[in-house]
């Protein structure tokens, strides 16, 4: 596809990304976290979040070494829990990545939109040992005002000083980040919004980690994805936020672009609470291939939803061969390997991943890897980040309900070039 070429009335108004800011289990901040891939790095360890006795496998993807107090300034941070500590210093993070400062953030007509799975759910793990018979007027109060996951985004607005601006939090489960991606993309190609910071965000619970396990879905040491030996995904947590401009902007103010958006495909066929569906996969995939102005032969690698459970993996990979047909697949990576699965979180660093992958020329593994399942049968990158000049890449995401998401972004070419 001819990149240069959209801004025709179809697509009025080009999209690219000029800031990223992210809060993982492998790096905080877009260096680190940068490095974390190209190493390969992984984020397990043993679980703190809450207590692990009755369970057999006590394993997830936990962020380590965060100071909140370094990147929230306005918001006093004992008001916000976890999971919007995470979502506030990642959009910190990127408008500063992005070169912007407050002041001129505050000129602009804005989108907050915050994807999640579960908003604060982790404040709720504290009040099983509290007796609540008195029903919430019994609940500390710190828990009722942090609570709302609408503060995930809307405690951004409020860190930023924003003041001409919509704030949206969107709780599409596992596939939110995308979403929320998806919903600023439109708002900024449309003419809405002038820029969008657009994520998703979210902390190790015991609510999350329990409902897995009683699924028989947890993994008891290492997430491993496509791998014949796979038992599981891991828990993790974490956040991104993008920052989205026009093109027409981004150059204006001579910004950095790492990517820009070309489409998205969103489906929520209710077919299964929790079984995927090859059928609504692939129509996802489509649908954000006709959105982009794209074809499968275009793609150049794909971020793979990868939860490494036996379900997934096949059922995703089937989906991806029902929309490619009998070509070679390009490679296929699950960053779930690394960062464990981060729910609301996850496309959105998957999404911060893939921007760095075309801005840097690689294509991050997937870790742990040892023997490939014959019904998967990707290249997935194993143990090793590749080299690679990708020009455009897929982001799948998918959710409980059928609520899946696919974003696919493209390298920035000027006219020019």
């Amino acid at each position: 596809m001819d990149t240069t070429q959209r801004g025709s009335e179809d697509f009025p108004r080009r999209v690219v990304v000029t800031g990223l800011g992210v809060v993982t289990s492998i790096g905080i901040g877009i260096e680190t976290f940068t490095s974390g891939l190209r190493e390969g790095r992984s984020g397990v360890r043993p679980i703190t979040a809450f207590d692990t006795a009755a369970f057999a496998h006590r394993n997830a993807c936990e962020v380590v070494d965060f100071d909140p107090a370094r990147w929230i300034t306005r918001v006093p941070v004992e008001e916000l829990g976890r999971a919007g500590q995470f979502s506030v210093a990642a959009a910190r993070m990127a408008v500063e990545d992005a070169g912007l400062t407050d002041d001129q953030l505050q000129q602009y007509r804005a989108m907050v939109t915050v994807g999640t799975t579960d908003g604060e759910s982790r404040d709720l793990d504290g009040l099983a040992a509290l007796n609540v018979s008195d029903g919430p007027a019994s609940y500390p109060q710190s828990v009722a005002r942090r609570y709302p996951a609408s503060r995930l985004s809307t405690s951004i607005v409020r860190e930023l000083a924003l003041e001409d601006v919509e704030a949206v939090t969107i709780p599409t489960a596992c596939a939110a980040g995308n979403y929320a991606i998806g919903y600023g993309f439109d708002a900024l190609r449309s003419g809405d919004v002038d820029i969008a910071l657009c994520g998703g965000a979210d902390a190790v619970c015991r609510k999350t980690f329990l409902a897995f396990y009683r699924l028989g879905t947890i993994a008891p040491e290492a997430c491993q994805p496509f791998d014949v030996n796979r038992q599981g995904l891991l828990t993790g947590e974490g956040a991104a936020v993008l920052v989205l401009e026009s093109l027409e902007s981004a150059l204006a103010r001579g910004a950095r672009i790492y990517a820009e958006v070309l489409g998205y495909g969103l489906a929520c066929d209710a077919h299964h609470p929790v079984a995927p569906d090859r059928d609504s996969i692939a129509r996802t995939i489509d649908a954000a291939h006709r959105d982009a102005g794209v074809t499968p032969e275009q793609i150049d690698f794909i971020s793979a939803h990868g939860t490494g459970t036996k379900a997934n993996d096949i059922t995703e990979v089937a989906a991806i061969r029902q929309v490619f047909g009998d070509r070679e697949l390009p490679p296929t990576v699950s960053f779930k390997s690394m960062l464990g699965h981060s729910m609301g979180a996850a496309s959105a660093i998957a999404a911060a991943a893939c921007a760095v992958a075309l801005t840097d020329g690689f294509m991050p593994p997937t870790i742990n890897h040892e023997e490939m399942d014959p019904e998967c049968a990707v290249d997935c990158v194993p143990n090793q980040a590749r080299p690679a000049d990708l020009e455009i890449v897929q982001n799948n995401a998918l959710a409980f309900g059928g609520n899946n998401a696919v974003l696919i972004l493209g390298k920035y070419r000027s006219a020019a070039a």
